[in-house]
């Protein structure tokens, strides 16, 4: 790969049209510039100098095979987890669902452009317009569909801020499937209205660590006022599945086929950005937690640095507080804290770490998917680390120039883009990933506010 800087970008190649296309608008012909629903997912795997590092069955060595995949998923998403395919085929009933708010908006942010002083051409991906407010659903839909089809009767999951665990109770809520929820205690305690969305959508919720599992149980009795933890979580909604035979796990993050998921985001700006006369992006920002957003969002653009001779820079931005990226080690780890998962080649702090309670409960993940941590290895993405604070302060200045309240962890990505362009004075397009809104986190940004000036 050609260095990222002093490159000239290049047009986007081709994908795929309508009638095996990727774009498509309904029952209107398809326009290779039109951005709408994507009819297909893009798997990064097929384009990689180097294979994604396979899973591994612990007790054995050897790579997981989707047979024992099956244990957790159903064989269609076991299938999509190993799969090295260009592009999958979304069923047309996923995209019934996701055309209740896809496509979602591309916005040019002139007035946070004129605030910052930049030359820059600043574009917002907002994936806040979801029924749940972030771009969980995108797989949360996929997976229940698919669990669905293979007669599951429920999910279980783990959550931290909410995000997920609402997006898995809205989608089975579409398909028919009850769902049960685990999620952080710190985020239990101070963000309810994650807790009353999920009920409201049907799914049951529990405080994690919670007495409801052996997991859970034992680590409340080692420390009874632990905040939990997402491997925590993940831990007691793996241990229920594994325990009763039409009950499926589902994770929100990290790995490979929610990745794939995730890539609507990034195809639907690549057409939006031509829309609006622009080649492609310089620059794409995301925060980055499991790593599901940011892969969703910038894998459609790297298919065009890997393939296509283009220059876009890709920043990944993680909180400070659980900087698997940027200070964990690459290597074999679990993606749970109790060790019940396979194991998986990623950045990680160790699966028994337990990260301080930061008010971005979506970004406290001990490890980050292995996709996104191989493209990083690859130097195909640079991490950065983001404080807590200076994320926040960058939430208020995009709610008091363009009106939008970003998701905590979104204000990472937007923190992340404002250090990038205090460094540059070049005119470029930079696409931010803004992962969700912030209603539901109000009282976070209460308490950043009443410490600062304003």
């Amino acid at each position: 790969m050609k260095s990222l800087d002093n490159v000239t970008p290049t047009l986007p190649v081709s994908l795929p049209q309508a009638g095996g296309g990727v774009y498509r608008t309904g029952s209107s012909p398809a326009r290779p510039d039109a951005a709408a629903v994507p009819t297909h997912w893009y798997n990064i795997a097929a384009d990689l100098p180097e294979p994604i590092p396979p899973h591994l069955n612990p007790a054995t060595g050897d790579p997981v095979t989707a047979a024992e995949l099956e244990n957790l998923f159903p064989a269609a998403l076991a299938a999509q987890e190993l799969s090295t395919d260009r592009f999958i085929l979304i069923p047309e009933p996923i995209r019934d669902v996701y055309k209740t708010w896809r496509v979602t908006p591309l916005l040019r942010a002139s007035r946070l452009e004129r605030a910052l002083n930049t030359r820059a051409r600043i574009y917002l991906k907002y994936e806040g317009a979801s029924p749940v407010g972030s771009h969980k659903p995108n797989s949360a839909v996929a997976q229940a569909y698919y669990n669905q089809k293979a007669g599951v009767d429920k999910l279980t999951t783990e959550t931290g801020a909410g995000q997920w665990g609402s997006a898995l109770a809205f989608a089975g809520a579409m398909f028919d499937l009850n769902v049960e929820v685990w999620q952080v205690r710190a985020s239990y305690e101070s963000k309810p209205y994650r807790r009353y969305l999920m009920e409201l959508y049907g799914g049951r919720v529990h405080s994690s660590p919670s007495s409801q599992t052996a997991t859970g149980r034992a680590i409340l009795s080692d420390d009874p006022n632990t905040p939990g933890s997402l491997g925590m979580a993940v831990s007691e909604a793996v241990e229920v599945a594994l325990a009763e035979p039409r009950v499926r796990y589902a994770l929100g993050s990290v790995l490979n086929h929610v990745v794939l998921h995730q890539s609507v985001i990034g195809q639907e700006a690549i057409a939006q950005l031509r829309e609006q006369g622009e080649a492609t992006a310089d620059v794409v920002i995301g925060c980055a937690g499991g790593g599901s957003n940011l892969a969703g969002l910038s894998f459609p653009f790297l298919r065009e640095v890997l393939t296509a001779d283009a220059s876009t820079r890709v920043i990944a931005a993680e909180p400070s507080a659980c900087p698997s990226l940027t200070r964990g080690e690459y290597r074999y780890d679990h993606g749970d804290f109790s060790g019940l998962t396979p194991l998986m080649k990623m950045h990680t702090l160790g699966n028994d770490f337990v990260p301080d309670s930061i008010h971005a409960g979506g970004l406290r993940y001990h490890g980050m998917a292995p996709a996104l941590s191989h493209v990083v290895n690859l130097g195909l993405v640079e991490p950065v680390a983001i404080h807590q604070d200076a994320a926040f302060h960058a939430g208020v200045l995009l709610a008091r120039t363009e009106g939008l309240v970003p998701a905590p962890e979104s204000t990472h990505a937007l923190a992340a883009a404002f250090a990038y362009l205090d460094r540059t004075s070049r005119e470029e397009t930079v696409v931010i990933g803004l992962s969700g809104h912030g209603q539901l986190d109000l009282p976070a940004y209460h308490s950043i506010l009443s410490g600062c000036s304003r």
